[in-house]
């Protein structure tokens, strides 16, 4: 006479909790590999660069149409892209860009497409100066490259 055997099939609480174990800690890794917010602020910056760059080119585009002259509001003074600063809007939009970009997380918001009257309407982030006719442009408020500057 044989004796019944009762087969069991599935997992044991221990091998359930080893696996969730190392799920866990190829997920911490993973997390750590990834890092979302550096991802985030390289995103800002590489935006930074891109909008340097797009002022500084509507800029040196406006010195070839007036011979050289820059925007009034482009001194030898470090000042902000904005309506209390260096205010080059008029000069520059439309003809010469589309918008003015702004910092994406110490600007205004959008970027700004029509020029402003009110004298604390749109702020940059953005700073720019004038030195030996080499005008520079820079986003002092950058996250991993502080802070970002561009000259010619």
């Amino acid at each position: 006479m044989k004796l019944a055997q009762s087969i069991k099939r599935g997992f044991t609480l221990i091998e359930l909790l080893v696996v969730i174990g190392i799920l866990a800690i190829l997920l911490a890794i993973t997390l750590i590999a990834i890092n979302p917010q550096r991802q985030f602020q390289q995103a800002n910056d590489t935006k930074r660069k891109s909008d340097v760059n797009t002022i500084l080119n509507a800029v040196g585009q406006y010195a070839a149409d007036h011979n050289g002259a820059l925007p009034a509001g482009v001194t030898a003074v470090d000042q902000e892209v904005s309506t209390a600063g260096a205010d080059i809007c008029t000069e520059l939009i439309p003809t010469y860009i589309a918008a003015l970009p702004v910092d994406p997380t110490t600007g205004t918001g959008a970027p700004i497409t029509t020029c402003p009257v009110d004298p604390a309407t749109y702020v940059t982030g953005y700073n720019i100066v004038s030195v030996n006719n080499r005008v520079t442009v820079s986003a002092p408020d950058a996250q991993i490259t502080t802070p970002i500057t561009v000259t010619r």
